[in-house]
């Protein structure tokens, strides 16, 4: 999953807010961001002027509910399991509340929650089995098996140091890929160079997310890939994950995609102080303010991109 900037002393809320709250909304951007660009890849490739009228839509807002969906139904198993295992102790966590690690809803109810997410997933990705290629219906199980299995079931492996891989394949290459194919069943050269450098920035905020939580995680037996690499090799994973988003915008313009998407350099400004505060050695709350930043790095970014390769 991709995590969620907040901080440790916002207010708690009530009622259907509490579900806001699990849902994790700061994360649903990244989630989209695959979605829109993959979708602007699959115009541009088309080589029309019709720009967003090349678009088909029903299949566009199936892409985005699946890729939403999918997005809260992790994040709720997230909670459920990591509260049920303990790892969202409340004296240890930095960052926003949780759930059930906080005794905020009932732990049964967050697994009815996820289970709904998850049910929308498969609903919504349904015309396009049906209409597309039957073969997404393997990408949806897969997509729903690994939300659950992030942190859940016997031998999660996000406890295993593999959460990075996770949200590298399926935030990034597969919802990207995933959008530019129903639209256009093709996947061009530069729908993949988008698709790693969608994969590497939703990876960034999670490797950060980690960062900042590698002491706790430890003492809860949770071994992230932070956990094993260890603080230094972490914080320079995280520069190089910009990095290479930065990289592919040139070699994007050489598979073809308008210079626009040099735009996308634009993010390095608001960037930096991410970078200068990870390399700086900040921890605990400060790098909630990281993470924040990194989202909108990735929108600025993604935004660029998405028009750059949109234009034939």
């Amino acid at each position: 999953m991709c995590p969620s900037p907040g901080g440790p002393s916002a207010p708690r809320p009530t009622g259907w807010r509490l579900w806001v709250l699990g849902a994790r909304p700061r994360t649903l951007p990244a989630a989209m961001a695959p979605v829109l660009v993959g979708t602007a890849a699959a115009v541009g490739a088309a080589g029309t002027a019709a720009g967003p009228a090349g678009i088909i839509w029903w299949r566009f807002a199936c892409a985005l509910i699946v890729a939403l969906s999918v997005q809260v139904g992790t994040n709720y198993a997230n909670d459920y399991s990591d509260g049920r295992r303990g790892t969202d102790d409340p004296g240890e966590r930095v960052g926003p509340p949780r759930l059930v690690g906080n005794g905020l809803v009932e732990p049964a109810r967050v697994r009815s929650a996820m289970l709904v997410s998850f049910a929308v997933t498969l609903l919504a990705g349904a015309p396009l089995v049906l209409f597309v290629d039957w073969r997404l219906a393997l990408v949806g199980v897969a997509a729903v098996a690994a939300g659950w299995f992030y942190t859940g079931g016997p031998r999660p492996y996000g406890y295993a140091g593999l959460g990075e891989l996770f949200v590298f394949v399926f935030f990034g290459l597969v919802a990207t890929l995933g959008s530019t194919w129903v639209q256009s069943e093709q996947l061009p050269a530069v729908a993949w160079l988008a698709a790693v450098a969608m994969g590497a920035l939703s990876t960034a905020m999670l490797v950060v997310n980690n960062l900042r939580d590698i002491a706790g995680d430890a003492r809860a037996g949770k071994v992230t890939l932070a956990v094993r690499m260890g603080d230094r090799a972490t914080r320079v994973l995280y520069v190089a994950l910009l990095l290479v988003a930065f990289l592919l915008l040139p070699a994007m313009v050489a598979a073809g995609a308008s210079a626009v998407v040099a735009v996308g350099f634009v993010a390095v400004v608001m960037g930096r102080r991410a970078v200068l505060a990870v390399l700086s050695g900040a921890r605990g709350t400060s790098l909630l303010q990281v993470l924040a930043t990194t989202g909108v790095v990735q929108l600025v970014y993604s935004l660029a991109v998405m028009v750059g390769l949109a234009i034939p």
